[in-house]
């Protein structure tokens, strides 16, 4: 944000969910246009109002490029921040990380929930859709602009809730993954404080017995 004021580029921010919420409230010196609160469980409702707001921005002329913010679910262990460019639409509908690596949206993904040696795994699958050309013959009754205008609203609702659904999966892998480290840490210290208590209580009855030894004396 400091390096867009410095090139004197102009920005609108619409925050969701309680977390962003709270950092932006910590720093009222960053301008917020909006702060909504996120449901726990997303919803089309909830993504439908998202998608409303964000392009009732752009077709008023508030803005000229709606970008996403969002962490991006990788794997029980891993999650991404990326950024999506939502509009204008570009043809390759490319999802780029925070160092500019790109790849196609267009990819559908499906994720799997298995066991693995006794632990939680996720199986990401990525999978390709062929889509046919367009014949020669094949016309469309409605203008070019009423199509768009019909299946934008659909493609943006489908893409903040799939944005809030993958941010909400990367909350919970990381909640469960600090229960496992913090499951663990406790095991080890409580292993560990077992060693140490054993080893003084073994020190202490050897003290004991041999404070018995030293002050036994022998009558013959």
């Amino acid at each position: 944000m400091g390096q867009l004021r410095k090139i004197g580029v102009e920005y609108t921010i619409v925050s969701i969910g309680k977390k962003g919420n709270g950092y932006f409230k910590r720093r009222p010196y960053i301008p917020v246009d909006r702060l909504i609160d996120g449901e726990s469980a997303p919803t089309t409702k909830e993504a439908q109002s998202i998608a409303d707001e964000l392009f009732s921005l752009f077709v008023s002329e508030d803005v000229d490029k709606v970008e996403l913010l969002y962490t991006r679910f990788v794997s029980l262990i891993k999650s991404d921040p990326v950024i999506h460019t939502l509009l204008p639409l570009s043809p390759q509908g490319e999802v780029c990380d925070i160092n500019g690596n790109c790849v196609d949206a267009a990819d559908d993904e499906m994720f799997r929930l298995t066991t693995k040696e006794g632990k939680f795994s996720v199986e990401r699958e990525i999978v390709r859709t062929e889509t046919p050309e367009f014949t020669g013959v094949l016309t469309f009754e409605q203008e070019p602009i009423q199509i768009l205008d019909a299946l934008l609203p659909l493609y943006l609702n489908s893409q903040i809730l799939r944005a809030l659904q993958e941010s909400i999966a990367s909350e919970l892998a990381a909640r469960m993954n600090a229960m496992n480290n913090a499951s663990d840490n406790a095991r080890d210290l409580n292993k560990s404080l077992s060693i140490s208590y054993n080893r003084q209580r073994q020190a202490k009855i050897t003290g004991e017995i041999l404070e018995i030894v030293a002050g036994s004396t022998v009558t013959i």
